[in-house]
């Protein structure tokens, strides 16, 4: 009897042991996005995924919920806060909600090239990663949905054709909602999943979208009329609860990020790419790219700068917006 005890007690005592002995227990991170299943971002997230549960031996494991089944980025945090979700690809437009300052890359006509986005991200990023580390969120890659473009079921040649439309803006958005106004426009905001039955119903006439977005969402099925020239730059993150994150072993955690600095760039790669082709696939299907005169797009430019002034506190801080004209100037002057 005493021997069988003594067995027992090795054997729970194993059991015990065995997921420290294999680097810890199984952590399953669930993950939402507003990306469509099959899309470029979700095709490549699996990508991701998968070389991190290979490399992990199983030990961490990811749960993905596309299309906006989880609901907008609003509501993906609040699942997060419950612990029903651990992280998510999320727009600037929702995850601003918690880090204000992130929004700083999407006023208007601020940029003219990737070229000038890629390097001002390098040098915002350490400070985008504290910020988020602040509010319990590890950034784990910076994501992209491109420049992009005024689409309307309108014709639009000017800045009266622009103002007569029924311009659409993303709920909680300030910038592009101050933007706007400042034009004399007053948006309707609506969240990205309402996007196209409004387009079908007529409740908004003018959105903005990249290329590749505007088929994937299947808005470019309602607008024909695309102003050829980059409205603004359109980008998001993916990040993870702190919590869940540091539940990882050191060594999980190198794998993790090892597997995002390989796959996400990759990402930016591939959408970049598909954006050049779904131009080409626009045109094919009937779309028609509209320019503007010299003197339209230099009203924007100004109109875009008196925004800059009314956002400034409230929607980001002057720290960030200084620092993110400093790296802006800084790579034109080279």
């Amino acid at each position: 009897m005493k021997l069988f005890s003594s067995f027992i007690s090795i054997l729970v005592l194993l059991f015990l042991a065995g997921p420290q002995a294999n680097g810890g227990s199984k952590q399953l991170f669930k993950i939402a996005s507003l990306a469509p299943a099959g899309s470029v971002w979700t095709t490549q997230f699996e990508n991701f995924a998968e070389e991190v549960r290979e490399k992990t031996g199983g030990e961490v494991d990811f749960r993905i919920y596309p299309g906006g089944v989880m609901g907008d980025d609003i509501a993906m945090f609040r699942k997060m806060r419950v612990g029903q979700l651990h992280g998510g690809g999320f727009t600037m437009t929702g995850v601003a909600s918690q880090v204000p300052d992130f929004r700083i890359l999407g006023i208007p006509f601020l940029f003219h090239s990737y070229e000038e986005i890629d390097f001002v991200k390098k040098g915002l990023l350490p400070e985008f990663e504290k910020q988020f580390r602040d509010k319990g969120l590890e950034l784990i890659a910076m994501t992209e949905v491109g420049f992009v473009y005024a689409m309307s079921t309108l014709p639009i040649s000017d800045l009266e054709t622009f103002k007569q439309s029924k311009n659409w803006a993303p709920t909680g958005d300030p910038v592009s909602e101050k933007f706007l106004q400042t034009l004399g426009i007053t948006p309707i905001q609506l969240i990205i999943p309402d996007v196209l039955s409004s387009l079908q119903s007529g409740l908004v006439e003018t959105v903005y979208n990249s290329f590749y977005g505007s088929i994937v969402l299947q808005w470019f099925t309602k607008t024909k009329y695309i102003v050829d020239l980059p409205y603004g730059y359109a980008y998001g993150v993916f990040v993870v609860s702190s919590q869940k994150f540091n539940k990882l072993t050191e060594k999980q955690k190198q794998v993790f990020l090892a597997a995002a600095h390989k796959h996400f760039p990759v990402l930016l790669k591939k959408t970049r790419q598909s954006n050049q082709e779904s131009r080409l696939i626009l045109k094919q299907r009937g779309g028609q790219f509209l320019t503007l005169d010299h003197g339209t797009i230099e009203l924007l430019k100004e109109k875009r700068n008196e925004t800059i002034k009314q956002l400034v506190p409230d929607a980001f801080s002057k720290s960030i917006q200084d620092h993110t004209f400093k790296l802006l100037e800084e790579f034109r002057k080279q």
